[in-house]
């Protein structure tokens, strides 16, 4: 569920100077990994990274990296692209993290992949059959970066778990143009590359904590299956639940941040 509009950053001017060029060779290669991730999974909309600037091929640019250090909470509401690496996400059994390692999102970044506006990602959306043994629910998710036929497979697979359905039925929702409660951003279902499972099975930070300050000492809880977990990161969706704010009804479309994890 997040946001944050980084100003200055669209268009920005990608010739360097020679100092900056500088710093820019040492940033490529510290974060190489990152950058080949974020080229890999969001190939057809990514053009190159090269001296610390994304160009898109739809002509707009940002910077990758600015070099600006940042607290937990700066992150969530000011980060770039960089900062988006910054925590490992945990690919283990272990659910609870004291990070919230892909939880922070650059909203350009995002923005720019797939539509600045409500209208702009609708026009990417597509339909999918949920479960349709177990719950034939249509859905919708943008069909851009393959996320429709990614959330697709993940459907198939948990079809073939009976055992889960309560967690499966009601999806709590997919594509919805909003901000997080309690924030100025925007949430990732604005972005349609998102899919919350059935809330009545699931606890959210807020709602257990019944507050919405982020600096909040909270005690974890979850009811969700590592192993139905599993599945949804198998084709590129990071779960809340292994957020320190966790939510555990969430999946999210984050290719690059599995692709990083498994190639770091």
């Amino acid at each position: 569920m997040g946001n944050s509009s980084c100003s200055g950053q669209e268009n920005v001017d990608v010739n360097k100077t020679t100092s900056e060029s500088s710093l820019v060779s040492t940033q490529s290669t510290k974060h190489s990994n990152s950058i080949e991730s974020l080229l890999m999974k969001y190939y057809q909309d990514i053009d190159t990274i090269k001296n610390n600037i994304i160009v898109f091929k739809n002509g707009k640019s940002m910077r990758f990296d600015d070099n600006i250090q940042k607290n937990g909470i700066e992150l969530l509401d000011n980060p770039d692209v960089e900062d988006q690496f910054r925590f490992d996400y945990n690919l283990s059994k272990n659910a609870s993290s004291n990070t919230d390692a892909g939880r922070i999102r650059n909203e350009t970044f995002f923005k720019f992949i797939y539509g600045a506006s409500a209208a702009e990602v609708q026009k990417n959306l597509g339909t999918i059959l949920w479960c349709p043994s177990l719950v034939n629910q249509r859905i919708q998710v943008t069909k851009k970066c393959g996320v429709a036929d990614s959330l697709q497979k993940v459907s198939f697979a948990l079809d073939k778990h009976p055992e889960w359905k309560k967690y499966l039925t009601s999806v709590g929702g997919t594509f919805n143009w909003r901000k997080i409660s309690g924030t100025s951003r925007l949430s990732a279902h604005s972005f349609g590359m998102t899919i919350d499972i059935n809330i009545a099975h699931s606890n959210y930070w807020q709602w257990d904590c019944s507050c919405i300050d982020e600096r909040k000492s909270l005690q974890y809880k979850n009811s969700i299956p590592l192993e139905l977990v599993e599945i949804f990161e198998r084709y590129g969706f990071i779960w809340g639940g292994k957020w320190l704010h966790y939510d555990t009804m969430h999946f999210e479309f984050r290719p690059e941040i599995i692709d990083y994890i498994r190639n770091k």
